[in-house]
């Protein structure tokens, strides 16, 4: 399958971690890295932290790529038109990324039932 042929529903759930390297959110959001590392300066709102040499990004750089690759390969906008959109909305959320957060928070209660089946009853 092509790149350009994912959709939003086709990307894995995001995991319940604090921070993902670049290469994680390369596989998490279907994007190669020289790719993020270029829209990093063509997006304003995306600012990964960087501790030294290596970018850190937070689970709302994630999902602002997951909005940044939808607009520019599902809806076709040009750079410039998802830059615009972006600027002129307050992020909210729409119903797909809804959808995401609660695929993730199942994710994470399903992790933490998993863990506390491990805990031996005392």
């Amino acid at each position: 399958m092509q790149e350009t042929e994912l959709r939003k529903s086709d990307l894995p759930v995001i995991p319940g971690k604090r921070y993902f390297t670049i290469g994680e959110v390369s596989d998490l959001c279907q994007v190669k890295s020289h790719v993020l590392r270029y829209w990093e300066q063509e997006f304003s709102q995306l600012k990964p932290v960087r501790r030294g040499n290596r970018r850190y990004y937070r689970r709302q750089d994630v999902l602002l790529i997951r909005q940044i690759r939808s607009l520019l390969y599902d809806k076709r906008f040009t750079i410039d038109g998802a830059r615009n959109h972006l600027k002129g909305e307050v992020q909210k959320l729409d119903a797909s990324q809804y959808k995401q957060l609660i695929r993730q928070t199942i994710a994470e209660l399903e992790d933490v039932v998993d863990a506390l089946d491990g805990i031996p009853s005392s």
